[in-house]
C-alpha cells in the first residue's frame, strides 16, 4: 500500500489539473424538435413535458449549430432578439389559462419579404438591409394574434427571384447562399428558399413562403416538404414586397399536411387594404382541419397531365408509382392530354415586368424616407455603385421593368385578359369540367441540381405554371427520392378549392409517409 503522503499528492494534482482545465458546457439535447409537429408541441406545453421557453431556446440552439455552424445551410438572415421574451410572455398566459389561438407557443419563419415591425424586411436586397417596416404585414399580424412566435426571417432569392437572367436560386445580397439541407451542394429552388431549407432541417415548426410561380412548391419539391400555394385573395399580401398583384400569394411550408391546414386557418381573413381579399368572402374558413381525411382518396377523380412529364426518367417512375397507389386507395386517375397555350406564359411575364414595377414603386413610397431609392431606375443606379449586388449577377428583370408603362397600357391590358382567360375558362376550369374531375395532377418538379453561380438554375421541368398563371391553388406532397433528394407531386384545382386539396393530400401523405429528415450530406 502506498504511503499516505504519496496518495494525497497524487489526488492534489488530479485536483488541480481538473480546476484548470476549461468548463464544458453541455450542448442541449434537441432531439426531441426533430421532425415535431403543432400538435406535438401543444400537447408538450399542455402536459408540461417542456416549456415555450425551453422549445424556442433550443431551436435556437440548432439554428447556431446547423444554419450557422456545423453544415451551415445559412436559410435565415435575421433571428428574433426578443423571441424569448415573447416565449416567456406566453407560458405565463398559457399557466393563467390564456390560450391566443391555435398557435399559442409555436415557432414559425418568414420568408423576408413579409413586413415586421421587430425586424428589417430586405427582400434579400442590400439597399432594404435596414429597413425595418413601421407595421406588420397582414399575415405577420394574424400569426401573432393566433399566438405564434416569429422566431427569424428567411433568405431568400433576392426579390423572390425576379432581377436576372442568369441567377441561382436561394442566393442574395444581403442572405448569400442558401444550401439544400439534403444535399448541400445542390440547390433549394427559391424563391423561398430559406423559408423550405430552415424548416426541412427543423428550426421550426413551420414557414411562409410567397409564390407568383413556382417560389413555394418548387422549394417544398427540392426539399421534402408539404407546400401550399393557395388561391389568390385567400391569404392578404399586403406588407408584402410584391412581385404580381394577379400571380403574388403568401402560403405556408411544413413538414407535413395537418401542419399546413393548421396554420392556413389562423392567415385567412378580407384585409380592406388588399383588394384581391374581397373575393375570399364565404369562402375561406378559420379551420381546414376538418379536411385532413385518411381516406381523402376515396372516391376522387384525378386527371394526371401526360405532358408534363418527360424531362427526368426517374420523376416519371416515382410517378407511375404514384399513380398506382392512388388507384389502390380509391381514387381514379383519367389521363389528360392539356398544353398551356405558350401565349399565356408570354402574357404572364408582361404581366409580371407592369405589376413588379408598379407594386414595388408603391412599396418604396409606404417607406417614406427610410430608403434611399423610390424608382426602379432609383433601385438600379444604386446596384450598380453596390459591391456585392453586381459581383455574380446581372440585373436585366430590373432593367426591362422599369422602362414599362402604368397599369393603364394596352399591352398590359390584353396580356392580363389573354393569360387569365388561357389558364381559367380555356385551362384548369374546362379541363376539370369537360372530364369530370376533381382535380389535377402532376409531379412538381426534378431533383434539386448543383448550385452554380456561372450558369445559375439549371431547372428543366416542373408544373407549377398552369395554377400559379390561374391564380388557383396548389399543394405538393413528398413523393419519393431520387437517390438521396426528395421530388414531390402536386395536387391542383378550380378557386377555393383547398379543402378539397388538402383532403387529397392528406390521404396520400397518410397512406405513404414518404418525407424523411435529411442527413446534410455534403455531396453525392
Amino acid at each position: 500500500m502506498k504511503p499516505f503522503y504519496v496518495r494525497y499528492f497524487s489526488i492534489l494534482v488530479c485536483v488541480l489539473i481538473s480546476a484548470c482545465e476549461p468548463t464544458k458546457e453541455k450542448t442541449p439535447d434537441t432531439s426531441y424538435l426533430e421532425e415535431i409537429s403543432i400538435r406535438q408541441l401543444q400537447e408538450g406545453y399542455a402536459k408540461g413535458t417542456f416549456t415555450i421557453e425551453q422549445v424556442v431556446r433550443d431551436y435556437m440552439t440548432r439554428i447556431e449549430t446547423l444554419d450557422k455552424s456545423g453544415p451551415t445551410i445559412n436559410s435565415l438572415i435575421y433571428i428574433n432578439p426578443k423571441a424569448l421574451e415573447e416565449a416567456q410572455v406566453l407560458d405565463k398566459e398559457l399557466k393563467e389559462g390564456k390560450l391566443r389561438g391555435p398557435l399559442h407557443g409555436i415557432p414559425v419563419i418568414l420568408k423576408d419579404n413579409i413586413d415586421t415591425y421587430d425586424m428589417p424586411t430586405t427582400a434579400g436586397a442590400t439597399v432594404l438591409r435596414n429597413s425595418i417596416p413601421v407595421k406588420d404585414s397582414y399575415i405577420a399580424d394574424q400569426l401573432r394574434k393566433a399566438g405564434a412566435i416569429i422566431l427569424a426571417k428567411a433568405n431568400l432569392s433576392e426579390w423572390a427571384n425576379f432581377r436576372g437572367d442568369m441567377s441561382s436560386s436561394g442566393w442574395s445580397g444581403v442572405g448569400g447562399q442558401t444550401k439544400n439541407p439534403y444535399v448541400l451542394d445542390r440547390n433549394p429552388c427559391g424563391s423561398s428558399s430559406g423559408s423550405g431549407a430552415s424548416i426541412a432541417a427543423n428550426l421550426a415548426a413551420f414557414a411562409i413562403g410567397t409564390e407568383t410561380n413556382g417560389s413555394i412548391v418548387c422549394p417544398s419539391n427540392n426539399i421534402g416538404l408539404v407546400g401550399l400555394k393557395p388561391t389568390v385573395g385567400l391569404l392578404s399580401r399586403s406588407g408584402i414586397i410584391p412581385i404580381s398583384f394577379t400571380q403574388d400569394t403568401p402560403g405556408p411550408m411544413a413538414r407535413s399536411v395537418e401542419d399546413v391546414a393548421i396554420s392556413l386557418g389562423t392567415m385567412v381573413g378580407v384585409d380592406t387594404t388588399d383588394n384581391k381579399t374581397l373575393a375570399s368572402q364565404g369562402k375561406y374558413l378559420t379551420d381546414y382541419t376538418p379536411f385532413l381525411k385518411a381516406d381523402g382518396l376515396r372516391g376522387k377523380r384525378i386527371g394526371l397531365l401526360k405532358n408534363i412529364s418527360g424531362y427526368h426518367a426517374k420523376v416519371d417512375t416515382l410517378m407511375k408509382q404514384t399513380v398506382a397507389h392512388l388507384k389502390s386507395q380509391g381514387a381514379e386517375v383519367v389521363e389528360i392530354d392539356f398544353t398551356l397555350d405558350r401565349a399565356a406564359n408570354g402574357s404572364s411575364f408582361q404581366v409580371l415586368l407592369y405589376e413588379f414595377k408598379d407594386g414595388l414603386e408603391k412599396y418604396f413610397a409606404g417607406l417614406g424616407d427610410k430608403v434611399a431609392v423610390k424608382t426602379l431606375q432609383d433601385l438600379i443606379a444604386f446596384n450598380k455603385q453596390d459591391t456585392i449586388e453586381l459581383r455574380y449577377f446581372d440585373q436585366r428583370l430590373l432593367e426591362i421593368a422599369a422602362e414599362k408603362g402604368d397599369l393603364q397600357s394596352k399591352e398590359y391590358q390584353e396580356a392580363l385578359t389573354l393569360m387569365l382567360k388561357a389558364t381559367r375558362e380555356n385551362g384548369i376550369d374546362k379541363i376539370l369540367k369537360e372530364n369530370s374531375l376533381d382535380a389535377l395532377m402532376a409531379p412538381t418538379g426534378a431533383p434539386a441540381w448543383k448550385t452554380d453561380w456561372i450558369d445559375g438554375d439549371h431547372f428543366i421541368g416542373g408544373s407549377s405554371s398552369l395554377a400559379a398563371i390561374s391564380g388557383y391553388p396548389s399543394i405538393t406532397v413528398p413523393m419519393g427520392f431520387v437517390e438521396e433528394l426528395p421530388v414531390g407531386v402536386s395536387f391542383f384545382s378550380t378557386a377555393w378549392s383547398e379543402p378539397l386539396l388538402l383532403e387529397i393530400a392528406y390521404g396520400y401523405e397518410q397512406s405513404t409517409k414518404h418525407r424523411r429528415a435529411p442527413k446534410f450530406i455534403p455531396s453525392l
